[in-house]
């Protein structure tokens, strides 16, 4: 199976989003891409234990792309080694009123993993700098005091929200959390493919939704605001990787080997030895365990 770097899906430089592959060939067949993931995963797992022992940093995980890029199945195939108590996922939906009673990033911010713990968000933060975007008349719903109209929300506006979320990531980055950005990149033609294999299966008909086509129409939109997203938040303490999503296994296995290549990385990361006293003292412990 074709060797990968994350370097070759890290984004370092501006892009225009129609050079990124949707497709990526590791060369290898589907089994065998499934395997290697199944052991990708169970080191993470091993990881992770090791940081929750370690104590010291988090790692936040961040997921978009567009409707049917696979983030729930990669959230379930990457992860599903891991002790339950090792990651929280979160899928942000809709505001709620109390959400909406605090700053956009407030909801984001209480979700954030403890230390030693992955936390997953399912669509994030971004959502305010794409859905928004699309549909500007959302930030209305924020009740901002200097936005009263639709007018009010100018390219000034956007900057500004950019920056807000790049000094959100860096404080956190600052402060323990090791950040994963990935892009699930899917091509408009295999959306459509799995919309209609929602229609067609009966046992996937409750995915579907009227209104997944009505910001289908809204494609090349969508296409822009991520092309800025990508250009404008892709940091060394928070990038983002374009990850080909028409194939989900490897999707999948892309997700997983980034992560455990990078944190492998961290050699800082380590179980605490025990203390003179207790290490010396282990066999009398087991002594006074045993005659019991």
């Amino acid at each position: 199976m074709k060797q990968i770097q994350n370097t070759d899906f890290k984004i370092t430089s501006k892009i225009n989003i129609e050079d990124l592959p949707t497709r990526y060939d590791l060369n290898a067949p589907e089994k065998d891409v499934e395997k290697a993931l199944k052991n990708t995963r169970k080191q993470l797992s091993e990881l992770q234990n090791t940081m929750y022992a370690h104590d010291k940093y988090s790692v936040l995980v961040c997921l978009q792309g567009m409707d049917t890029s696979g983030k729930d199945s990669l959230v379930r195939e990457v992860f599903k080694s891991f002790n339950v108590r090792g990651v929280e996922v979160h899928s942000f939906k809709v505001p709620t009123d109390l959400e909406l009673s605090h700053d956009y990033l407030w909801r984001h911010y209480i979700a954030l993993p403890q230390r030693g713990k992955f936390g997953v968000f399912n669509r994030t933060h971004y959502e305010n700098v794409l859905v928004t975007r699309v549909h500007p008349n959302y930030i209305l719903g924020e009740n901002l005091p200097d936005v009263n109209t639709v007018d009010d929300i100018d390219d000034a506006f956007w900057d500004k929200r950019f920056n807000q979320i790049n000094n959100f990531e860096k404080h956190i980055a600052e402060n323990g959390t090791i950040i994963f950005k990935f892009f699930l990149n899917l091509s408009k033609e295999e959306q459509k493919y799995r919309l209609l294999r929602r229609l067609r299966k009966q046992e996937k008909n409750w995915k579907f939704s009227a209104g997944d086509l009505k910001e289908r129409k809204l494609w090349d939109k969508y296409q822009t605001c991520y092309e800025d997203v990508l250009n404008k938040t892709s940091k060394d303490y928070a990038p983002w990787y374009n990850i080909p999503a028409d194939d989900k296994p490897t999707a999948r296995y892309i997700v997983a080997k980034i992560m455990y290549d990078v944190l492998s990385k961290y050699t800082d990361i380590q179980e605490p030895e025990l203390d003179d006293k207790t290490k010396a003292n282990l066999d009398v412990y087991k002594a006074e365990l045993e005659r019991e």
